[in-house]
């Protein structure tokens, strides 16, 4: 699914997009910008906002951090179907969360702090 000729930001929002037809929602924008202290969010108005140093990542950590973002356009709480629906998609994410908790980054060195993990 990556291209090595894309930049890693159009890398990002190809994987966003692509996981958005897998999972038939359609968010009103996905924006990659510099998010401190977390990879990802979701704004009440459909707007997906993926961390910039996202790209950075693995592609596993990069497609949890993703389908956890999209997955609240049809759940807005982290309650019973929405553990469930990321356990189908995403089996490991519950290991990918707890990395999200615990890890550094020090990508271009821009930054040096934990990550709080995903909204």
């Amino acid at each position: 699914m990556t291209r090595s000729w894309l930049y890693p930001e159009q890398q990002l929002r190809r994987r966003a997009q692509a996981w958005a037809v897998k999972l038939k929602v359609n968010p009103e924008q996905v924006q990659i910008k510099l998010l401190p202290g977390k990879w990802g969010s979701c704004a009440p108005n459909g707007v997906v906002t993926l961390a910039d140093d996202l790209s950075a990542k693995d592609e596993d950590f990069q497609d949890y951090v993703i389908v956890h973002e999209l997955l609240h356009l049809r759940y807005r709480d982290h309650g019973k179907q929405f553990k469930a629906m990321m356990t189908a998609l995403v089996p490991n994410w519950r290991e990918l969360e707890q990395q999200s908790q615990h890890t550094t980054d020090t990508v271009d060195g821009r930054r040096n702090h934990e990550r709080g993990g995903v909204d």
